[in-house]
């Protein structure tokens, strides 16, 4: 659970769009740990490799390999951004520095525990981070529902205070809460849905936690068992959204200026909330929405952190909620330079540049790489080219574009070869990465062609990606006979003496043994 669920989905679906149009994050993220557990954590835990640039390098080549860690450091990089940037926010507001000196704390914390504590440290301190952040993100939201529904549950109080809401916001003026596709099409709504989606089943430090599960059978319960606590948290926040825009546009629109609540004053001075009097009457008048061009913004990122505040509720719960928020950020933070320290140091340094690399000069390589990746996501979260919702989302459509397909007919289809698993990648990343540069008003800022969005394209790229690999594969070797019986074993449930050779290295003398031919192949020049 990163900074983007934690902080700023509720936000981005109360504030910047109806509710209708928000629960694209809904649904996307949550069925893409479906596809992860029906589709690739099972066979990937059996395959053996323990990153994504692993099982692509074993399974196609070490030329493929090399495409996927460049895929995996731009996803992993932009991914970051938006955790530092949601680590600058809580910052902001509650140390009362800027944006500037929140991102550098932050980034302080991440280097010393990311560095020091490596893959399993990392695990078990995304556990205690998210029993903090769960606790923190539901006790606000069970209050609130007692407050404005009766009901302790917020998913039922969510249903309750929805009909309110919308005649809220006709009264003042503003289209309703649930009316559909006033903000997005129909179009829209399935692409950036299945972006999130199929980015989410496609994420190098979501997967690289299911090699952390001791076999095939624990992968599978591990992923069963995330996609319950993740539930828990995404059912939540669409009332915590609900239940804040409802108490804020009950207080504040017809407010003098000057008069504004503590709450709203303590984000209005570190500017994170604005107030444009554009019509001069000195009351807030929301009658032309919310948002840029209205006269009052508030930015998505703080919903769930002032919740408490707008809430009235005690202080020690407003400090638990920027705890939790603080834990979402650090630890997908931690779990994202993991992945970027482990490419460089196992996928560049030693099977590129140095074989005879001793583990220990990998470590302190991969040191090195984390360090410079936290100065580069910090920048980035200092600069981030939109809320942290949106900058997250790009990482997925990128992961979309780039690796689900490749992992998906790397196990369903034995006959993807080598270069197409490659030119795949390469069309899919630099398709959805130009789309996104080219459009994002942070970068060229052009009009969107047939207005789809850059959160969106991702799912057009896994498109061209899908039909690359399929065109390429036809003309050129396919995998060696061998590596096609591996694929086809893995799918199978139970024991696979074959498998279990390839996991551990010994496919050459299993081969020998059973007399299956040279594991070896035209498209397989590493020798494995």
């Amino acid at each position: 659970m990163s900074a983007a669920s934690f902080i700023s989905m509720a936000g981005i679906v109360a504030f910047s769009q109806n509710g209708y149009a928000g629960s694209v994050y809904l649904m996307g993220w949550t069925g893409g740990y479906v596809l992860l557990a029906m589709l690739l954590a099972p066979y990937l835990r059996k395959f053996g490799k323990y990153t994504v640039p692993d099982f692509v390098g074993d399974r196609y080549n070490e030329t493929a390999r090399l495409v996927a860690v460049v895929c995996a450091l731009v996803v992993s990089f932009v991914y970051v951004a938006g955790q530092m940037a949601g680590v600058g926010v809580v910052f902001q507001r509650f140390l009362g520095v800027d944006r500037t000196w929140g991102v550098v704390i932050g980034m302080t914390i991440v280097f010393f525990y990311a560095v020091l504590g490596g893959m399993k440290g990392i695990t078990w301190t995304q556990v205690a981070q998210y029993s903090v952040l769960i606790v923190a993100y539901i006790i606000p939201a069970v209050a609130i529902s007692l407050q404005l529904a009766g009901n302790p549950l917020p998913q039922i109080g969510f249903g309750q205070i929805l009909g309110e809401l919308d005649g809220l916001q006709r009264d003042l003026g503003i289209e309703a809460y649930t009316e559909a596709f006033t903000q997005t099409s129909m179009l829209n709504m399935i692409l950036i849905t299945a972006a999130l989606m199929f980015g989410t089943a496609g994420l190098p430090h979501v997967i690289v936690r299911f090699y952390t599960a001791r076999s095939v059978r624990a992968a599978r319960y591990s992923a069963l068992w995330a996609l319950f606590f993740i539930s828990l948290l995404y059912t939540t926040a669409p009332a915590v959204g609900a239940f804040s825009k409802f108490n804020v546009l009950n207080t504040i629109p017809g407010t003098a200026v000057d008069s504004t609540p503590t709450w709203f004053n303590s984000w209005r001075d570190v500017g994170l909330i604005e107030v444009n009097d554009l019509n001069g009457n000195g009351i807030i008048d929301v009658a032309g929405g919310l948002g840029p061009g209205t006269e009052l913004i508030i930015n998505n990122d703080i919903v769930v952190l002032a919740t408490p505040e707008i809430a009235g509720l005690p202080a020690p719960i407003v400090g638990l909620v920027a705890a939790g928020g603080l834990a979402a950020a650090l630890s997908t933070a931690s779990g994202l330079l993991l992945v970027i320290s482990s490419s460089v140091a196992n996928d560049i340094y030693w099977k590129r540049i140095n074989p005879r690399a001793t583990d220990k000069q990998q470590l302190t390589v991969g040191r090195i790489a984390m360090a410079a990746a936290i100065l580069v996501a910090g920048y980035l979260g200092i600069n981030p080219p939109g809320f942290v919702a949106e900058v997250v989302a790009l990482a997925f459509g990128l992961a979309a574009a780039s690796f689900f397909p490749i992992l998906f007919l790397g196990i369903f289809w034995k006959k993807a070869t080598a270069w197409g698993a490659a030119a795949g990648m390469s069309v899919g990343i630099v398709f959805t990465l130009g789309y996104q540069l080219w459009t994002l008003p942070a970068f060229l800022g052009n009009e969107p062609i047939w207005d789809i969005p850059a959160t969106g394209v991702g799912t057009i790229g896994m498109i061209l990606n899908l039909l690359t690999i399929f065109i390429v594969s036809q003309f050129t070797p396919a995998p060696s006979e061998l590596m096609q019986k591996v694929v086809e074993d893995v799918r199978y449930p139970g024991r696979s003496e074959l498998v279990l050779a390839h996991a551990e290295g010994h496919l050459d003398e299993y081969a020998q043994e059973h007399h299956l031919g040279d594991p070896s192949g035209e498209d397989r020049r590493d020798g494995h």
